[in-house]
């Protein structure tokens, strides 16, 4: 798949699926619990991972620590069983897979109603995913945007992290961190927060700003300057 932020409606567009089915590809497989994690044979794993663990009774109590190491500084991540089992389930099955490891941050947004660095893709091009997908878990406590009275435009307030996504249901290992309050659809499964010192380091990779290139003239979405690769991300107390 490939990631992507159009910022019409200050909508944070994360992903569109390639069309086009190989051939050869295989019959999708999926897991048999309740996450219905399911291989996505058009879309390989940008990096050779299996799908995640999937109980009957997915664990959905309690915050679990995942510490990611950055060549711009380290980030701990709180993330939260309840609001989001399966994805909480999938992220760790990733870091504990090393999916996450020597890994680079490709996209930096900073529009004035989006901002938000982009992690997760192995391959550094925002098209590689974990080459599996799963259900949607949507925020439904998120406060509307100031002004917006129909609910359509939510606050993804600084600190938060969420999964990116390329439409309903199709949610696999790319994520973003908020930096600055921003303005979307909640149409992105909000699964944890990053620590005090995560965010000083986010605004470091942000104050850098973007890659200038043709597809990023004013200097708004693309690459971070400050070039940020993810070097381990582990869960705390793992078991």
């Amino acid at each position: 798949m490939k990631v992507s932020a159009g910022i019409a409606g200050a909508t944070l567009m994360v992903a569109t699926l390639l069309v086009a089915t190989p051939a050869h590809a295989a019959p999708p497989t999926g897991t048999k619990g309740p996450c219905g994690y399911t291989s996505t044979p058009d879309e390989p794993p940008a990096r050779p991972v299996s799908l995640p663990p999937d109980p009957q009774h997915t664990p959905d109590k309690g915050v679990v620590k995942v510490v990611v190491a950055t060549n711009q500084g380290p980030m701990l991540l709180s993330l939260d069983r309840a609001k989001a089992p399966c994805t909480v389930q999938s992220f760790l099955h990733l870091a504990k897979s090393r999916f996450y490891d020597f890994t680079t941050c490709h996209r930096l947004t900073l529009y004035p109603t989006l901002k938000v660095l982009q992690c997760g893709d192995p391959s550094g091009t925002g098209e590689g995913g974990p080459g599996y997908s799963y259900k949607d878990e949507l925020p439904t406590d998120l406060p509307n945007w100031p002004g917006d009275d129909t609910g359509t435009r939510k606050v993804y307030a600084r600190g938060l992290l969420a999964m990116a996504n390329a439409g309903p249901n199709t949610n696999g290992s790319q994520f973003f961190l908020v930096f600055a309050d921003s303005r979307l659809r909640p149409n992105y499964t909000v699964f944890g927060t990053v620590d005090r010192t995560g965010l000083k380091t986010l605004d470091k990779v942000a104050a850098g700003g973007t890659v200038v290139s043709e597809d990023n003239p004013d200097n708004l979405d693309g690459p971070p300057v400050r070039k940020t690769d993810i070097l381990i991300a582990r869960q705390l107390g793992a078991r």
